[in-house]
């Protein structure tokens, strides 16, 4: 431990697709987040071509959104693998016990005390972009803030709906099953045709109006909080379509309806 990061162990790992994989990682008693917020994790690698540093290793870093409860005594991720990535190829190669660096501090401010009021809270992810709201789904004080929870996961193929059986069992969770009529699940596969699932980007979903009639509820100004997080395409062209539509961001002092997470 230094007085910036930890050295934690991998206790679990779950692939999901060839290019997807969970895990979990101890968590240091002194780490504390929101749901919503990011750690940042550290691997470890050799560092042989630095003439300063021949035969030891160094430290690359990159932001990983938390998808455990804050109340839970590990913390889990959700990543996908990059070819030839610098930082998840490292972490694709590690197994349990290995160790993976975690800073102290927490990040991030994609969570729900951006917004005052509202209803019906939105959560719209594509990819490994769902893990923030996983985390806020074990929130209790989420379930109790609103009425309606939307959470819209947004895949190219079947097989990347990570966390589907995950969602799903909130219905019959033993703290949860009460408030379980509050959950609605909206898959999105783009490149091929599944049973239950929309096709198509969701910015074109919310134009078409497919994304509400799926739901069986409106975007409205009143109700409706949006969350946005996964890839920047989808979430620079959702933004600018909720903005047309007269949603307004949340600002530090201004709550407004719309939220994203910018560490991408």
């Amino acid at each position: 431990m230094t007085d910036k990061f930890t050295a934690e162990r991998i206790l679990w790992i779950h692939p999901w697709a060839p290019n997807l994989f969970s895990f979990r990682i101890s968590r240091h008693t002194g780490f504390r987040f929101v749901p919503g917020q990011f750690a940042r994790l550290g691997v470890a690698k050799p560092d042989r071509d630095n003439p300063k540093n021949p035969a030891g290793e160094r430290i690359v870093w990159r932001a990983y959104s938390v998808a455990s409860a804050d109340y839970d005594e590990h913390l889990e991720f959700y990543s996908i693998v990059v070819p030839g990535g610098e930082f998840t190829s490292e972490l694709a190669r590690l197994k349990v016990g290995d160790t993976v660096y975690c800073e102290k501090t927490s990040y991030g401010f994609l969570t729900t005390d951006r917004f005052e009021g509202g209803r019906d809270l939105w959560l719209l992810s594509t990819g490994t972009g769902l893990a923030p709201f996983l985390s806020m789904l074990w929130d209790p004080r989420v379930w109790d803030s609103y009425e309606n929870l939307l959470v819209v996961h947004s895949v190219r193929w079947p097989n990347e709906l990570a966390y589907a059986d995950t969602i799903a069992a909130f219905r019959r969770h033993e703290h949860f099953a009460a408030m379980g009529h509050k959950l609605h699940y909206l898959p999105v596969v783009t490149r091929a045709a599944w049973p239950g699932a929309l096709q198509g980007r969701i910015p074109a979903l919310i134009e078409s109006g497919a994304l509400e009639r799926a739901a069986g509820i409106k975007l409205d100004h009143e109700r409706s909080r949006i969350m946005i997080c996964g890839n920047p395409d989808m979430v620079d062209d959702t933004r600018k379509r909720l903005t047309a539509l007269g949603f307004a961001m949340s600002r530090r002092g201004r709550p407004g309806h719309l939220a994203v997470e910018n560490y991408w």
